[in-house]
């Protein structure tokens, strides 16, 4: 105890000492830009339940392999994570495809990567919109200099086959993108079926799975679907800035027979297979991997494989049942009302009338130290988003933010209609 009130007390001089030896520095240097006080201060970060739309807190197993010292991103133990990376994808994703790897970036960096690689200019493509992840392909889209049509349904809706049959007679798409997961709504869309639609019309499945993966069933070759991605921090409880993708031997073979070269080359899957070994050639440098996320994300993958895709999916499912009958039971109104619409990892409800959103989500922070969120793009002003994503999924978690919502409710300013 004495040492601790030593080492509190002497901090203060110590940061001190520090300050003014760095302007002593200063005004004797060449130097115009002092060193930022800021930064001769320790780093402070609160520790809060994250249940938002992700990220989702990281357990201490993952933050451990996150830890540890680097390796060379061409080491052999490397490649070796890498390729245990990739059959950790294969399995999330149930695919046996052979171009199969994590992209260095987040799941958005994995959409661009899709879009880039698979689109030239002038191609047509039909994007299935019903939130902000339909919105973001579409202009990513656009700025490729693709032909893009739109095919819209109001936000908590889905598409049904029939509405995908529409658009591809109508457009004559070679690519149409659609979202697993829609986590600015809270919509689960089903794909049965869509791959063999998209075939029989001569046109490519490509899926945002960046919400749902691990936390609803998916399966890529069964369901024919041809370019699969998602991310690392949502079920798969990694820090962000890994994001898994496959790509079927249909879309690999588009890629062959591309006219021009992808307009990235970050993202040139010609070259991210080489790199990942998907091509049986030997491994060419390409950029430096974030060796320490994909630690991170290996290990994430490991816990997944550890506890069973299926056990995973009927966790995710019953929590987010409990969750649901708990705010309805508050008197709360579910923004999908479709049961088998609604996202087992995002569940979305509508901001109870006469309360500011804002102030609901900066009370469970200040007074609860939790994070859920608001809405995003056509959902912004009207919903509250709750994440329960892999370790985060649990009915004690339930309890907890129903629980901090009553709190909120009972406390918060509420405007007389």
């Amino acid at each position: 105890m004495l040492a601790a009130a030593q080492a509190a007390s002497t901090a203060p001089l110590l940061r001190a000492q520090l300050l003014g030896t760095a302007r002593l520095a200063m005004a004797s240097s060449l130097l115009h830009v002092a060193p930022p006080e800021e930064l001769l201060r320790p780093l402070a970060v609160p520790e809060r339940l994250l249940l938002g739309p992700g990220p989702s807190n990281v357990p201490r197993r993952i933050q451990a392999a996150g830890a540890r010292q680097l390796l060379g991103h061409m080491h052999p133990e490397m490649l070796q994570v890498m390729d245990e990376i990739k059959a950790g994808i294969q399995y999330a994703f149930q695919t046996r495809n052979r171009l199969t790897l994590a992209i260095s970036g987040s799941g958005h960096c994995a959409m661009e990567a899709a879009l880039s690689n698979l689109l030239e200019q002038g191609d047509p493509m039909l994007v299935a919109i019903n939130g902000i992840w339909g919105q973001r392909a579409a202009d990513i889209a656009r700025r490729l200099g693709a032909n893009v049509y739109e095919l819209l349904k109001p936000p908590g809706k889905y598409f049904t086959p029939q509405d995908i049959e529409q658009g591809l007679v109508q457009h004559k798409p070679l690519v149409l993108f659609i979202t697993h997961g829609e986590s600015s709504t809270g919509v689960l869309q089903p794909l049965e079926g869509l791959g063999k639609l998209c075939h029989r019309h001569g046109c490519l499945l490509l899926v945002d799975a960046v919400a749902s993966l691990g936390g609803a069933p998916i399966f890529m070759d069964q369901e024919e679907i041809d370019v699969l991605y998602s991310g690392s921090q949502k079920v798969l409880n990694a820090p962000p800035g890994s994001a898994p993708i496959s790509f079927s031997e249909r879309a690999r073979e588009k890629l062959l027979r591309r006219k021009t070269e992808p307009p990235s080359f970050y993202l040139d899957m010609g070259w991210l297979a080489n790199y990942w070994g998907c091509d049986g050639e030997p491994r060419r440098y390409h950029h430096t991997a974030p060796i320490n996320s994909f630690f991170s994300l290996r290990e994430g993958l490991a816990m997944l494989a550890e506890l069973g895709l299926e056990r995973s999916w009927e966790r995710h499912r019953a929590n987010c049942t409990q969750l649901c009958q708990g705010l309805l039971d508050m008197g709360l109104q579910l923004f999908v009302e479709e049961e088998k619409a609604r996202l087992p990892t995002i569940t979305t409800v509508r901001v109870p009338e006469g309360y500011d959103w804002k102030d609901i989500t900066a009370f469970l922070m200040d007074n609860h130290g939790m994070e859920i969120a608001g809405g995003l793009g056509p959902t912004v002003g009207k919903v509250l988003r709750i994440g329960l994503m892999g370790c985060n999924s649990t009915s004690g978690n339930v309890e907890r933010v129903l629980g901090a919502l009553q709190d909120a409710l009972k406390r918060c300013h509420r405007s007389r209609l």
